[in-house]
């Protein structure tokens, strides 16, 4: 999952930029409104979280933009203004959910993590594909009940194919949501991490189909006979 941070103060994006990457999110940052509107102009992410206040175009502009493109991407805004005119303002103008600061960085990524399911398809936090399940709250996957062993970015890999199971999910879809700017990720590596994880999959029956040219695809539970 991909996040942008729009947020002029340094040490606030900073603190949340490693908070949300230790929890296995790629995170970009940027600290000014033209910047953000850019970005969500030309790339692709899973959630913004928006500060109001941005320099050389506010919050609210960036997000009248980003609806006015037809954009569902969810948005969780920042402020240090507390008043409900604000709240209204920004739910108003298409804000997902509101944070005023000071906030604590458990409640935030609780929010991120709300949003991210809403964002999929507001599913519950326990992703079910036949015996496999996957924790989108504590970042898990097991089977039978055991847990499986996998790095960051094949958990992330994992959630991407999950979410769209059924359907085919092309190279560069992977890594727009799995990687930060400048990461250097090839599609020698991609296919790399797709091999792993099919690998430790394999017990459970679970299995990512390839298709050469296109990309790949979690293939739906086949109904018992």
């Amino acid at each position: 999952m991909r996040i942008l941070i729009a947020e002029d103060d340094s040490i606030l994006a900073d603190g949340l930029t490693r908070s949300l990457r230790q929890s296995g999110y790629a995170v970009n940052a940027v600290s000014d409104g033209v910047a953000a509107d850019s970005a969500l102009s030309s790339q692709e992410f899973d959630l913004l979280i928006l500060d109001l206040g941005l320099p050389r175009m506010s919050g609210i502009e960036v997000l009248t933009k980003l609806r006015a493109r037809n954009s569902h991407l969810p948005v969780l805004i920042l402020t240090a203004a507390d008043s409900i005119e604000e709240r209204v303002r920004g739910l108003d103008r298409g804000a997902d959910d509101y944070m005023a600061k000071p906030f604590s960085l458990s409640e935030l990524e609780a929010r991120v993590r709300a949003l991210a399911r809403r964002g999929a398809g507001g599913g519950g936090t326990i992703l079910k594909h036949g015996r496999l399940e996957f924790d989108q709250t504590g970042r898990v996957a097991s089977v039978d009940q055991q847990a499986l062993e996998l790095s960051a970015r094949e958990v992330s890999l994992l959630e991407i194919l999950l979410t769209r199971t059924g359907r085919m999910v092309s190279k560069s879809q992977i890594v727009d949501h799995l990687c930060e700017w400048g990461d250097e990720v090839s599609s020698n590596a991609i296919e790399v991490y797709v091999h792993r994880l099919r690998k430790k999959l394999e017990p459970s029956g679970v299995k990512i189909a390839t298709v050469r040219g296109l990309g790949y695809c979690l293939e739906r539970e086949t109904a018992a006979s």
